[in-house]
Order: structure tokens, then sequence, then C-alpha cells
């Protein structure tokens, strides 16, 4: 931000593909949109990366959960058998089968869960992280002050004046650079349209914006 302002941010996070970076991305791209846009898109990531973190958990969840009362139910089954085998004609090998049967579903059963448990209550833990970092990089949005250079195509003076008289903007004035001719203080939170978007809609003419620093 320090040496090329949100532009050269933006390139920089661009090399970066988690949500993060995303979000962080669009944080960074008031000014170029509103303020409404920035965070419907940021609402937008949220949604597909949390739903993309949370695809499989809840079957693990499930399957750790379920796998107790599994080997119960072999547990009875077993528990069954052995009574079955001590009917009229006791049967050694029949009950010592339903014994084995009760002993084997129960230790699989604790067994799956056993190992399933820490494995869930890891990847939770990672997505709750995860969750903390992009509820931070969210409120990235809340802009104090920005700064922004543009470069109008034509007609400087509409611009400057259309740029004046927009709710959020603090202060326009004419510049001599050899990339931009306009340098724009504004307050983010206070932008209903992009700037290009003002200078579209009030003086038919294209811009760019091609530097911009955004402060807390």
């Amino acid at each position: 931000m320090e040496r090329g302002g949100a532009v050269e941010a933006l390139k920089q996070l661009n090399t970066y593909k988690n949500p993060i970076s995303r979000i962080v991305s669009e944080t960074l791209k008031i000014g170029y949109k509103n303020k409404i846009e920035v965070e419907e898109s940021i609402e937008q990531i949220f949604i597909v990366e949390v739903s993309k973190m949370t695809k499989n958990i809840n079957t693990l969840k499930t399957i750790t959960e379920l796998a107790p009362f599994l080997g119960l139910i072999g547990t009875v089954i077993g528990i069954w058998m052995t009574f079955k085998a001590l009917g009229v004609n006791a049967n050694a090998t029949a009950m010592a089968q339903g014994i084995y049967t009760a002993l084997i579903t129960t230790i699989m059963g604790l067994t799956v869960a056993i190992i399933l448990l820490p494995i869930y209550t890891y990847i939770q833990g990672l997505i709750e992280h995860e969750m903390d970092k992009i509820e931070l990089a969210t409120k990235m949005t809340n802009w104090g002050y920005g700064i922004a250079k543009v470069r109008v195509d034509a007609n400087v003076e509409c611009a400057l004046e259309a740029l004046q008289r927009t709710e959020g903007v603090v202060n326009t004035r004419a510049i001599s650079d050899p990339y931009a001719n306009i340098k724009v203080s504004f307050k983010p939170s206070m932008l209903d349209k992009s700037i290009s978007n003002v200078i579209l809609e009030k003086c038919n003419v294209n811009s760019e914006i091609i530097e911009s620093k955004l402060k807390q």
C-alpha cells in the first residue's frame, strides 16, 4: 500500500488464491466500486468460501456420532445370538460366535469414533480459525479516508465539478502527472457510486483510477 497504493496491492494479492486474499482484494476496490457493491461482492465470496470449507465436515461429524451406536447395535445382535445359543440345545460354538460378534462390533464402533473425533475437532478448529480471519478481513471495508489519482480522457473541468458535487468526495484538484490529471480525496463509506461512474454519468467521458490509497 505504501509503495504503490491499492493498485499495486491488488496486483500482489492476485498471486494468492485463498479466501482472505480474495476478500482483501475486494475491500481495496472501494473507489473503483461503491461501498455497497464491494460489500455485496465480499458477502458472495464469504458464502462461497464457507460452503467450500464446510462441504464435508457435517458428513464426518455424522459418521463420528453414529459409529458408537452402530457398534451398540452389533453388540445387541451378538448378545441376542448368545442367548439364542443358550436355548434347549446349548451350542458352545454358537455362544462364542455371539460373544465374538458383540465384542468386535463394539470395538469397531469405538475405534471409528476414537479415530475420527480428533480429526473432526482439528478440521473444525482450522475452519473456525479461517472464519476469524475472514471476519477480520471483511471489516476492512470500513476505510476512513481515501486518495485516488484519476485519468480522464477529456473534459477535465466537467469531471472535477462532478466529483466535487458528489457525496463522500472531500476535495478534487487538477494535477500534472504523466498518467493522471485529477486527484480526489474521498470518504469511502459515503460513496454511493464509483468515481468512474460519477464521471461517466455526469460528463459522458471515460476515466480510470491510476492509483488509490486507503486509510483506516
